[in-house]
């Protein structure tokens, strides 16, 4: 039983990379080539945080450190 492979265990590596590879490419990547989204990500993330929480800039997550 231990050696029925199936999957990407049964691809070998080169159809493992091109499947692998397709995935990357299909998430729409990242904000480096894109400032905007960057900046409307980013926002959105702010906008997500608590009042207090952006008041203390941290403070209580670090202990002072």
């Amino acid at each position: 039983m231990a050696d029925n492979r199936r999957g990407f265990a049964a691809m070998d590596s080169e159809q493992q990379r091109r499947i692998a590879s397709q995935g990357g490419k299909a998430s729409g990547g990242s904000f480096d080539n894109d400032p905007r989204r960057a900046s409307e990500a980013g926002k959105k993330g702010a906008a997500a945080q608590p009042v207090e929480a952006k008041r203390l800039g941290g403070r209580h997550s670090h202990q002072g450190r």
